[in-house]
């Protein structure tokens, strides 16, 4: 963040707004302010610590007369580095110690992550987590955020950058209740100072006490809520709201910034974006999801459960397979995975199974010339299928077979739709219906989909018609700027999964209705959807990949861990 970004009355929150976009922190401005000035009547910041005790190392924050002097050599020489340094809090200040510790509990912030919470209440929580984090640091100590009504009880904390993505990925199914409250209370340390952030509803259910921090959105608008009213321990003020669009990012966590990953000793660093190109895939029929590793050399596959022969429901099996270069294709085939990883200018096979001989080709022999572009790898894994003895693969627009011998025949090319045809989309592509005919009124569509034994076909990508397996029609239409990702059903009935161009905001649409999966919602990049199965996986910003129903928005499970 730079500091021209920020207003005069911001520069004392350089370093606590560094966790969010200039774009944020100017928005939060007064609502900041005012909600500072309000906790601190009641709780200043000076707050008693112990006897001066001499120093005690070095802390990233303090005053400027405890700034190190090679700091101050800094600013003479580099201006702009020393104000770069300020402003992201990389300055080093001698940190002063105390002979009597008995106040330096930590600050605790018991969050309602409920329904009742959402939108207006998750960003006045926002704003009291930036506050309080600031008068802990200034306090030394250190801010703990507890989920009410968590059932493992965690406790969220760090620096801000990993604080607030987990904050907000915290959400509860269920709003919180006094007893929960009471729990949480029990688990804190009798020097802690805790702050509950709640609805009035829970608040007026709550013997009285000091501390509880209530919001409600008022100023309705056609763009929303434009204020809130904020009452603390008796206190009532009426505080501004960002605007809606810029709210809307911050509830997605699109406002949050993170730190850059720094290499390990000996890791070179990776300037094409590895890690945002471990990306969730279903590129067959078969319950396997692939995630192709950050580094491109490995293939993270999850046998997903499903029951077995005897009804009994089997066990979520995990295996990472490590290639000897990098792997552009891979799909389960029966017992078999079968991968095909660029290796010396050739498409060489990987199989983990029964042993699957040849099938080696020059990568010459698709009508490349060189290496394969950088954009294959920065999307998710293509599929591999057989046809007979041939393995099928989509490759520079085209339909490919690859024999035993490592021949190579070009099989046609990809179906249409309204994108570029370079790109393989597994639900716009006719020939993966198994055989099935097309629709006479899909032959002819621009845009294409297919899920199981239905087909959708559509002319502007807004009205669809959908067609079952049985000839049972549904007309499905939608307005919001987004696209169709897949196709899925819903008690027999089709529904198309739609995620919107801004903010990836996924939804369920189906003819008499729309869901949101806000689960699924928000992540870096748009989910994978299974092409007959109502099954959906996102890749979070945590980096976590989450699966669970495309019907309900549940999310069954998640996977840590495919780096």
């Amino acid at each position: 963040m730079k500091t021209s970004r920020l207003p005069a009355a911001l520069a004392p929150w350089a370093g606590t707004l560094s966790a969010i976009t200039p774009e944020l922190a100017v928005a939060f401005g007064p609502l900041l302010r005012r909600l500072d000035a309000l906790v601190g009547e009641r709780e200043p910041v000076a707050d008693v610590v112990g006897d001066p005790d001499g120093l005690g190392g070095l802390a990233r924050s303090g005053r400027p007369d405890q700034l190190l002097p090679s700091e101050w050599l800094l600013a003479d020489a580099y201006p702009d580095e020393f104000l770069r340094r300020f402003v992201d809090g990389e300055l080093l200040h001698l940190a002063p110690e105390f002979r009597t510790p008995s106040a330096r509990g930590k600050i605790a912030a018991l969050v309602d992550t409920g329904p009742t919470q959402a939108g207006a209440g998750r960003l006045v929580q926002l704003a009291a987590l930036l506050v309080l984090h600031r008068r802990a640091a200034a306090r030394g100590t250190e801010l703990v955020v507890v989920v009410l009504g968590d059932p493992y009880g965690r406790r969220l904390t760090g620096d801000l950058a990993e604080l607030l993505p987990a904050w907000l990925a915290a959400r509860r199914p269920a709003d919180p209740t006094p007893s929960d409250v009471q729990r949480a209370l029990d688990g804190l340390d009798a020097a802690d100072q805790a702050w509950l952030l709640t609805s009035p509803r829970l608040a007026e259910r709550l013997p009285a006490r000091s501390g509880v921090l209530t919001s409600e959105p008022t100023r309705w608008s056609a763009d929303g809520a434009g204020h809130v009213v904020v009452r603390l321990d008796g206190a009532t003020a009426e505080l501004p709201l960002p605007a809606g669009e810029i709210a809307v990012r911050t509830l997605r966590g699109a406002e949050f910034r993170r730190a850059d990953p720094v290499p390990s000793a000996g890791q070179a660093a990776d300037p094409g974006g590895a890690a945002d190109r471990a990306l969730p895939a279903f590129t067959t029929d078969a319950r396997t999801l692939l995630v192709r590793s950050g580094r491109g050399t490995g293939l993270f596959a999850a046998n997903l459960p499903h029951p077995d022969a005897r009804g009994a429901i089997t066990a979520v099996r995990a295996r990472r397979h490590d290639l000897p270069g990098p792997v552009l294709a891979a799909g389960r085939t029966g017992r078999r995975l079968i991968a095909l990883y660029v290796r010396d200018g050739r498409l060489v096979p990987y199989v983990s199974g029964r042993p699957l001989g040849g099938y080696t080709a020059d990568l010459a022999a698709f009508g490349i010339a060189g290496a394969l572009p950088e954009e294959l790898f920065a999307r998710p894994v293509l599929p591999v299928l057989r046809g007979g003895r041939d393995l099928l693969l989509p490759l520079a627009g085209r339909w490919w077979r690859i024999a035993p011998d490592g021949s190579v025949t070009d099989d046609g090319p990809l179906g249409r739709g309204p994108r570029d045809r370079q790109h393989f989309d597994r639900f716009r592509e006719p020939r993966l219906i198994d055989g099935r005919p097309l629709h006479e009124e899909a032959r002819d569509a621009r845009h294409f989909l297919h899920s199981g034994d239905s087909q959708a076909w559509s002319a502007d990508g807004r009205t669809w018609t959908a067609r079952t397996g049985q000839g049972e029609e549904r007309r499905i239409a939608f307005r919001e700027n987004a696209d169709v990702i897949g196709m899925v059903h819903d008690e027999q009935a089709p529904a198309l999964i739609t995620v919107s161009r801004s903010g990836l905001l996924v939804r369920s649409v189906r003819a008499d209705g729309v869901r949101t999966l806000t689960r699924f919602s928000g992540g870096s990049v748009p989910p994978a959807v299974h092409p007959s199965l109502p099954l959906i996986a996102a890749r979070t910003r945590q980096g976590r990949i989450v699966v669970g129903d495309a019907n309900t928005g549940r999310i069954h499970f998640q996977i840590e861990g495919t780096e």
